[in-house]
């Protein structure tokens, strides 16, 4: 009989030709590579959505502890791996939260515009202080038929009013950098040198790295209007790898809390399975809110809320302790890395957000 044998082009192992997969490494015998191809294969290694999912996603959410507890057991082709799964979640949740934060940008870029604006609209009338109504109507008027190019806000014109019209205001409600702005705004509108306009903005004469580098960035914010947008940007896209790099500080807090529990492997699958419960939740919460965006606070207060105590009936399945000494625990571990480890990262984070954008 001739040789039915083929090569596999992967593991290089011979096979029968009637497979259709590889029996020694499961990759398909004729797998010809097409864009379609390319695409399936990358959302199959990377996202795996396949029965798996959906047999860890709802207990993922309704039972807490059980995922974590049959991982370490074995089950380990059943349930989507804890990586794979926080990885997943957190891809979706950011993917979500990028409209918001898009959102956010953009009303701070409107706002930082409206101020600049109003500002200048300001310097500009404070010479002008005149008690005649017919004049400061039609100054008003003017301002309000070119609000959609201003960006001036209903009540922001109110303060104009009352500016022109002559009554008192002494301008602390608008966005103000601690210098004399009018003259940096003419050194900008001559092109000085930067040195000579951070001089002019407080910077010392022998100011060191650090403070020069401070003043930069506070005369790059000043000269544009959204840079402030640029720099919350530049801090969003850090917060996924920060929080990677974060979760096994919270498997060694667990490791502490629950030392004769098991090795730092299994606190940090219970990480990975915890977070990527957080992710579910919040992503089910920005789902809801815009549907619908008059969704109540205070439940998702609550809903946020029921986190914690999912994570203590999660920690009484995993790792066998009662309610109180689990509550206890878990109070501690939820303290030290919410209110002590994510504070400090933000702190950092928002520093090298500033300093480097």
């Amino acid at each position: 009989m001739p040789n039915t044998n083929v090569t596999c082009k992967n593991c290089e192992n011979k096979f029968d030709a009637s497979f259709e997969y590889c029996p020694h490494c499961g990759q398909k015998s004729n797998d010809k590579l097409t864009v379609g191809v390319l695409f399936r294969n990358t959302i199959k290694n990377y996202f795996s959505v396949d029965a798996r999912f959906f047999k860890s996603f709802f207990p993922l959410l309704f039972k807490p502890g059980y995922l974590p507890t049959k991982f370490i057991e074995g089950k380990r082709l059943l349930y989507l791996h804890p990586a794979q799964l926080y990885l997943f979640s957190s891809i979706i949740f950011f993917f979500f939260f990028s409209f918001k934060v898009s959102k956010q940008e953009q009303q701070i870029r409107e706002s930082v515009k409206s101020e600049k604006t109003l500002q200048q609209t300001i310097d500009s009338i404070k010479t002008y202080n005149t008690n005649d109504s017919l004049a400061a109507a039609t100054v008003i008027d003017k301002l309000k038929k070119n609000q959609d190019k201003t960006g001036l806000k209903d009540e922001e014109l109110a303060k104009l009013d009352s500016i022109i019209r002559g009554r008192n205001y002494n301008g602390d409600d608008f966005m103000t950098f601690g210098f004399n702005e009018s003259k940096v705004d003419s050194l900008i509108a001559i092109s000085a040198p930067d040195s000579l306009i951070t001089k002019e903005m407080g910077q010392s004469k022998n100011a060191g790295y650090f403070n020069k580098k401070v003043y930069a960035q506070v005369l790059k914010l000043y000269k544009d209007n959204g840079s402030l947008a640029s720099i919350l940007h530049s801090f969003y896209d850090t917060i996924p790898i920060a929080l990677f790099f974060l979760l096994p500080i919270f498997a060694f807090i667990l490791k502490l809390l629950f030392y004769n529990k098991g090795p730092f492997a299994y606190h940090l699958v219970f990480g990975f399975y915890y977070f990527s419960y957080l992710f579910s939740t919040f992503i089910i919460l920005m789902l809801v809110s815009f549907i619908w965006p008059s969704f109540s606070g205070y439940i998702q207060f609550l809903i946020v809320l029921s986190t914690f105590i999912y994570l203590c009936l999660a920690a009484i399945k995993f790792y066998k302790q009662g309610w109180f000494l689990s509550f206890i625990k878990c109070s501690l571990a939820t303290f030290i890395y919410f209110v002590i480890v994510i504070p400090i990262t933000i702190g950092i984070l928002s520093t090298f957000a500033f300093l480097f954008y």
